[in-house]
C-alpha cells in the first residue's frame, strides 16, 4: 500500500511538472507573438518616427545620463566617449566613481582633461557615501561631470547622480555599456509623444562581446567567440528584445534594466530614489513606481522601446556569470518580498493580477521546478510511476518547446532588425540555443536557487567584483571570429 501511494504521488508530481513547463513555455511563446506584433508596428512607423525633427526641436526634453562606475577601468573610456557623442539636442553625462580601487578615474581624467570644480551636492534623495570631489571636462564642462565618492554601492552612486542631475529626464546607464548614436532619441521619444503619462522607458540591451568597437561606437556586429557568451546572446534576445517588449504591449512591464533606462526625475525623487537595501535596485524602482502611481490612481505608462540601442559586456567566465545570476535572482526574491502586498491585489491592475504573479510562478520558482524535474522524473521512471513515453513527452515540452521559443526569437530578430549580417553568426546563434539545454540551464538553476535562498535568509547583498575585459581587446580591433 505504501509503495503504491509513493508511485501515485510521483505520478501526479511528474504530471504537475509537465503541466508547469507547458504553461511556462506557452507564456514565453505568447510574449514572443506580442513582441512580433509590436516589432511589425514599430517597423511600419519607423520612416515617420520624426527622429530628425526631435533632434532639431527646442522643445525636446533634456536628459541627464547617470553612469555609476566601480572598477570599470578597461571599458570606461569607450563607454563615456559614446555617451558624450550621442545625437541629442541637450544632455549631460554624470559619471559617479563609487570608490574604485583601479584606474577608472585616472583614465577619465587623462582622456577628458578633467578639472576639479566646487559644486554642492543637493540632498533631493538620500545617500550615504561621502562625496570627495566633483570634476568637469575642461573642453566641455556642460556635457561631462565626474564625481568621486567613497564606496557605497551602485544604488548609492545612482542617488548621488540623481541629486546632481540638472534635467527633467534621467537616464541610468551601466559603465560597461556603449550606446548607439540615436539611443537617447529612441528612448526619450515616448516622453515627447505622451509627456503627461510616460513615467519610465526602457531600451534593448545587446551583448558587445565579439563586436568591433572604435571611438566609442559599435562599428561591426559579430557573434562572440566564446560559447558561454553566445548562449547569453540568445538569453538576451528572449528576455530583452522579446519578453520585455511583450510585457510592454500588455501594459505589465515591471523590469527596466539598469544598463539602459530613462525616468522622469521628479517621480524618482518623489518615491525616494534608488533603494540601497535591494540588490536589484533598477527593477525595484520600476515596481515602486507602479506601487506609488497605482496607489495614487494616476494615469501613467511604463514602456519598452524595441529598437536596439545599448551594448553591454557580458560575463565571459563561469565564475563571473555565477555572481551575476545569483545577484539577479536574489534581486527578484527581494523585490517580490518587499512588494508582496501588490501580488494578486486588484488595486494594482495588470501589475498586481498578472505581471507580479507571473514573476512569482515563472521567474522566481522556475529554477526550483527545473532541478526538481531532474530528480523526480527519473525517479518516477525507476519506480514505474511514469512510462518512457511520458519521459519523452516531458523532454519535448521542457527542452524542445523551449528551444522552439529561442529559435523563434532568433528568427524574429533577424527579420525585424538583422543586426548580425553574416549567416555564420546566425548559425552560431542557433547552435548556442541548442547547447543552452545541456548543462547551462541546470547550472544556472543552481545559481538562481542560491541567490533566492540568500535573500530569504536575510542579510545585505553585495555586487561583488565584476571582471571587465573592456572593448579594446585584440579581438575587438581585428574583428576575428573563429
Amino acid at each position: 500500500m505504501t509503495r503504491e501511494l509513493v508511485r501515485e504521488i510521483l505520478s501526479w508530481t511528474d504530471w504537475g511538472i509537465f503541466a508547469y513547463f507547458v504553461a511556462l513555455n506557452s507564456s514565453y511563446l505568447a510574449l514572443l507573438l506580442m513582441a512580433g506584433l509590436e516589432f511589425a508596428r514599430h517597423l511600419r512607423r519607423l520612416p515617420f518616427a520624426g527622429a530628425d525633427d526631435m533632434f532639431r526641436s527646442p522643445l525636446t526634453l533634456p536628459v541627464s545620463v547617470i553612469v555609476p562606475a566601480y572598477n570599470e577601468g578597461p571599458g570606461i573610456v569607450a563607454a563615456v566617449q559614446a555617451m558624450t557623442a550621442l545625437r541629442y539636442p541637450r544632455y549631460e553625462v554624470v559619471v559617479v566613481d563609487d570608490g574604485s580601487s583601479d584606474d577608472t578615474f585616472e583614465r577619465l581624467r587623462e582622456q577628458f582633461d578633467l578639472v576639479e570644480v566646487p559644486r554642492l551636492v543637493p540632498a533631493d534623495v538620500p545617500y550615504e557615501g561621502d562625496v570627495l570631489s566633483v570634476h568637469v571636462a575642461r573642453a566641455d564642462p556642460e556635457t561631462l561631470t565626474v564625481v568621486r565618492k567613497t564606496n557605497g554601492g551602485k544604488a548609492d552612486a545612482l542617488n548621488v547622480g540623481i541629486n546632481l542631475a540638472r534635467h527633467p529626464l534621467i537616464c541610468m546607464v551601466d559603465a560597461d555599456s556603449v550606446l548607439d548614436p540615436d539611443a537617447l532619441l529612441s528612448v526619450a521619444k515616448p516622453f515627447g509623444d505622451d509627456p503627461l503619462r510616460v513615467a519610465a522607458c526602457g531600451g534593448v540591451v545587446r551583448i558587445a562581446n565579439g563586436c568591433k568597437v572604435l571611438g566609442g561606437r559599435v562599428v561591426d556586429v559579430r557573434m562572440p567567440r566564446q560559447w558561454l557568451v553566445r548562449i547569453q546572446v540568445v538569453e538576451y534576445l528572449r528576455a530583452f528584445l522579446m519578453g520585455r517588449t511583450g510585457w510592454s504591449r500588455l501594459g505589465g512591464l515591471v523590469v527596466i534594466s539598469g544598463a539602459f533606462g530613462v525616468f522622469r526625475r521628479d517621480l524618482v525623487v518623489e518615491v525616494g530614489g534608488m533603494d540601497r537595501d535591494t540588490i536589484g535596485e533598477d527593477a525595484e524602482l520600476v515596481v515602486r513606481l507602479h506601487h506609488h502611481l497605482r496607489g495614487q490612481r494616476h494615469d501613467y505608462r511604463v514602456i519598452f522601446v524595441a529598437e536596439p540601442v545599448s551594448w553591454s559586456e557580458a560575463p565571459s567566465t563561469w565564475r563571473v556569470l555565477g555572481r551575476q545570476r545569483r545577484r539577479w535572482h536574489r534581486g527578484i526574491a527581494e523585490i517580490l518580498r518587499k512588494h508582496r502586498g501588490m501580488i494578486a491585489n486588484p488595486r494594482y491592475g495588470r501589475i498586481g493580477l498578472i505581471a507580479l504573479p507571473y514573476y512569482v510562478i515563472f521567474e522566481l520558482l522556475a529554477p526550483f521546478v527545473e532541478l526538481s524535474a531532474l530528480v523526480l522524473v527519473p525517479l518516477g521512471l525507476w519506480a514505474d510511476a511514469v512510462d518512457v513515453a511520458f519521459a519523452w513527452r516531458f523532454v519535448l515540452v521542457a527542452y524542445g518547446y523551449g528551444l522552439l521559443v529561442s529559435l523563434a526569437s532568433l528568427f524574429i530578430e533577424e527579420v525585424s532588425f538583422h543586426r548580425y549580417p553574416r549567416w555564420g553568426d546566425l548559425a552560431r546563434g542557433v547552435a548556442a540555443a541548442v547547447m543552452e539545454n545541456f548543462g547551462y540551464r541546470q547550472i544556472l538553476a543552481v545559481w538562481q536557487i542560491t541567490g533566492a535562498l540568500s535573500a530569504w535568509r536575510g542579510g545585505k547583498g553585495t555586487w561583488g567584483t565584476m571582471h571587465r575585459e573592456g572593448f579594446s581587446t585584440p579581438d575587438f580591433v581585428s574583428g576575428r571570429v573563429p
